[in-house]
């Protein structure tokens, strides 16, 4: 745990030796042997075990000095080791732990000063904050806008209490929500919500009635905005941790873990203009007729050092969405995310910006791409690579992919063809996309609206996959010649 630094480090100050032999099994993060089979817990735990050993000896010189080594594999393999092997006869890995976090597992840091020299999101973007939650999803968040509305309209007090009672919501809360929403026309504050990837839902936006609504990064995504969502620390890797929003959205947008909550970084900032002093005037009367929209200014969300820097650097200044465009490119470079693994585990991403413009002209090409793909609104999903097959009566029931057809069946006799294993498998976060998608849909009956909208998922994957080996194909002369920023990030 990245928290633990402090007492990692106190435990190399104060014993001379440390053996650690980790016997894995979290079952909390699905761990697997390396080579993707079943990894089982030594005990009938979720949690992970390892076997540690504190060495202190007044006669001997020296501390911190650490010897690791894992042991996956199923449980009665786990004992079998544990009865053959004993501390002199494991092949101990001498581990050598660097400040900052004093890890007591591998780590590969030899790429460390490099990164560094990338600019992390954080510092790119001004503004920046996890997504929303609602703490009560099955009750706040909904398919459609009109089935939420009347889930949380209150004609009848002793009806409305008994129906949240029966969603398990305890009382406090349910007279918190009474009082909000009784007498009000709250079918105004009903949103678009970006709830899982390709997946949008409605939510009742009220920070009276959400856990969390993080208003002040998501008010920016009611007006006309992108948005970037990333995860500052992983459970596990791969880092494939990205998406992107025009809505308000959810924490667990790209994860459903708690050490991977998304962050949203919105691509403008929309501020109130300043209220005319003078009473009575021309301008106050006007206002009172213009639109909504015409009360606020607009100003990109991005570091006025950034731009100068690849204004001088670029020779021409790019505009804020070029620049968005060209990080979510950089983020679905496989090569990134597999040469720079164990830093986007433990913190946001870094990014190397190209010196050269018409690299980074054509690496934003590249990410707009991405963008409109992830979006569904790109002219390349029509037709759609996917086809709905069979008859029946659309009910999803148990999703299931014949790898040798190419066929995803979502009930006995009713299936989606044409989608490759590698598409079948995509992940984005912890999602596996194609299956996610359709589990969360399980006793319902697609709608025709529903068979396109998962045939354009599907599309939109494999062209995804296409443009991230592209990507792949001019990322390392880009980041040969990346332009070099402080180690401070800033």
């Amino acid at each position: 745990g990245l928290i633990h630094r402090g007492m990692r480090r106190k435990l190399l100050e104060s014993f001379n030796e440390t053996y650690i032999l980790n016997l894995h099994g979290n079952s909390r993060i699905g761990e697997k042997c390396p080579d993707g089979s079943p990894d089982e817990n030594v005990f009938d735990i979720m949690q992970g075990v390892s076997v540690a050993l504190f060495i202190k000896d007044k006669k001997q010189k020296g501390h911190g000095k650490i010897f690791y080594q894992d042991v996956y594999g199923l449980r009665e393999e786990k004992y079998e080791y544990l009865n053959k092997y004993d501390v002199d006869s494991t092949k101990w890995k001498k581990l050598q732990p660097s400040e900052h976090y004093y890890f007591f597992v591998e780590k590969d840091f030899k790429l460390e000063d490099n990164y560094k020299k990338f600019l992390s999101v954080k510092n790119i973007f001004m503004e920046y904050n996890a997504g929303t939650a609602t703490g009560k999803d099955r009750v706040l968040v909904d398919f459609q806008k009109e089935s939420l509305a009347r889930k949380l309209s209150v004609k009848d007090k002793d009806v409305f209490y008994l129906l949240m009672k029966a969603e398990g919501i305890e009382k406090k809360l349910i007279d918190k929500w009474y009082q909000e929403l009784k007498g009000s026309d709250f079918k105004e504050q009903i949103r678009l919500y970006a709830y899982r990837p390709f997946d949008k839902r409605f939510v009742i936006y009220n920070e009276r009635v959400l856990q969390r609504a993080r208003k002040s990064i998501m008010d920016n995504m009611l007006n006309e905005n992108l948005s970037i969502i990333v995860t500052k620390q992983l459970a596990k890797l791969p880092f494939n941790h990205c998406f992107v929003s025009t809505e308000i959205g959810d924490r667990c947008l790209i994860s459903l873990r708690t050490k991977e909550l998304g962050y949203f970084f919105p691509l403008y900032l929309y501020h109130k203009k300043d209220n005319p002093t003078k009473k009575h005037s021309l301008k106050t009367f006007m206002l009172l007729f213009e639109p909504q929209a015409d009360y606020f200014v607009r100003k990109p969300n991005l570091s006025e050092a950034l731009i100068d820097k690849l204004t001088k650097t670029l020779k021409k200044s790019p505009i804020p969405e070029q620049i968005f465009f060209y990080i979510y490119a950089i983020l679905y470079s496989n090569i990134y995310r597999t040469k720079y693994a164990e830093f986007l585990k433990i913190d946001f991403p870094r990014i190397p910006f190209a010196k050269d413009n018409k690299l980074f002209s054509k690496m934003a090409g590249y990410g707009e791409k991405l963008v409109d793909l992830h979006l569904l609104k790109s002219t390349e999903l029509d037709p759609p690579i996917a086809k709905f097959q069979g008859k029946g009566d659309n009910k999803v029931e148990k999703p299931r992919y014949d790898e040798k057809e190419k066929w995803v069946y979502f009930n006995q006799s009713q299936y989606f063809e044409g989608i490759t294993k590698e598409v079948w498998q995509y992940q984005i976060g912890g999602y596996q996309v194609c299956d996610k998608w359709l589990k969360d849909r399980k006793g319902m009956r697609l709608l025709l609206e529903d068979i396109k909208h998962y045939c354009k998922i599907i599309t939109s994957l494999q062209k995804t996959i296409k443009i991230q080996k592209a990507i792949d194909d001019i990322y390392p002369n880009m980041e040969k010649e990346a332009i070099e920023f402080e180690q401070n990030g800033r």
